[in-house]
C-alpha cells in the first residue's frame, strides 16, 4: 500500500470518526477528498460521495434505533418526495448539464467547476450551521400540512443529488420546524432519509457512469469502521464544542474550494 491510498483510507476513517462523534457533517468532507487528493471527477465524486453516505447512515440508523432516537413513520413519509427528487437529479439533471456552462475569454466555466462552487455554498451553509448557537433546540413544533413537506423534500432531495452529501444540516432543521421532532429524535430520524436518498440516487448513477467497486467498498467499509469508532468516543467528548470547531473548518474549506475552482 503506497503513502497515496494509506492518506485516503485514514481520510475515509477521519470522515467516519466525525459522523460518528458528532452524528453529521463528516460526509461534506468525502467530494473534496476524492476530487483534490485523488482526482475524480466532480461527476463520479459526487456518485461516490452517495454510496459512502448511505452506507454510513444505514451503520447510523441502527445506532440511534437502540437508543430510541428514530421516528421511522416520519422519516419514510418524509423520504418519499425526497428520493424521488435525488434519483431524478442524478439518473437525468447531472447528466444533462452541459460540459462547457460558459466562456469570458480565455476562461471556461465547466460542470466540474459549477458542482464543485454550488458543493462549496452548501458547504458555507452547514458550517454557519454547526457553529451558531441553537436555541429552543428541544422546543416541539406542531407538524404542518403534508403538501408543504412534499415540496420541501423535493427542494432538499435536488440538492442533496447535485452536491452528493448527506444532507443532514439540512435534514434535521426540516425534521424539527416541519415535522414537530425534537432535536436528538429529528438527528436520527435524518439518517434514514440520508441512507435512502443516498443509495436511490447512487442507483440513478450506476446507470450511466462506470463504478470503481473494489475501491468504493473499500472506502466505505473503513468509513463505517471510522463511524463505529467515533461513536464510542463520542461518550467522552463534547459533541457541541466539537461541532462548532468542525464547522469552522468546513467554513475555510468552502472557502479554498471556490479559489481554487475559480483560479484553475
Amino acid at each position: 500500500m503506497d503513502i497515496q491510498q494509506i492518506i485516503t483510507y485514514f481520510g475515509a476513517f477521519l470522515i467516519g470518526a466525525i459522523l460518528g462523534l458528532i452524528g453529521g457533517g463528516g460526509s461534506i468532507l468525502t467530494v473534496p477528498l476524492l476530487v483534490y487528493f485523488l482526482s475524480f471527477n466532480p461527476v463520479i465524486a459526487t456518485a461516490y460521495s452517495l454510496f459512502v453516505v448511505g452506507s454510513s447512515s444505514l451503520v447510523g440508523v441502527i445506532q440511534k434505533h437502540k437508543k430510541g432516537l428514530v421516528d421511522f413513520k416520519t422519516g419514510l413519509i418524509f423520504s418519499f418526495p425526497s428520493f424521488i427528487a435525488v434519483y431524478f437529479s442524478r439518473r437525468f439533471l447531472v447528466p444533462a448539464i452541459p460540459e462547457t456552462l460558459f466562456t469570458f475569454g480565455d476562461f471556461s466555466f465547466t460542470k466540474g467547476m459549477a458542482i464543485m462552487i454550488f458543493f462549496a455554498v452548501i458547504m458555507f451553509l452547514s458550517a454557519f450551521s454547526m457553529i451558531k448557537s441553537k436555541k429552543n433546540a428541544t422546543e416541539e413544533r406542531k407538524p404542518q400540512a403534508y403538501f408543504k413537506t412534499f415540496l420541501q423534500g423535493i427542494f432538499i432531495g435536488i440538492v442533496t443529488g447535485l452536491i452528493g452529501a448527506g444532507g443532514g444540516f439540512l435534514y434535521v432543521p426540516a425534521l424539527v420546524l416541519w415535522a414537530g421532532l425534537d432535536m436528538k429524535k429529528a438527528v436520527g430520524t435524518s439518517l434514514i432519509i440520508i441512507a435512502i436518498n443516498s443509495l436511490i440516487g447512487f442507483a440513478g448513477d450506476v446507470q450511466v457512469l462506470s463504478i470503481d467497486w473494489k475501491f468504493l467498498l473499500t472506502f466505505s467499509f473503513v468509513t463505517i469502521l471510522g463511524i463505529l469508532v467515533g461513536g464510542y468516543f463520542s461518550k467522552f467528548i463534547s459533541s457541541r464544542k466539537l461541532k462548532k470547531s468542525f464547522g469552522w473548518f468546513v467554513l475555510a474549506m468552502s472557502v479554498y474550494i471556490i479559489f481554487k475552482e475559480l483560479t484553475k
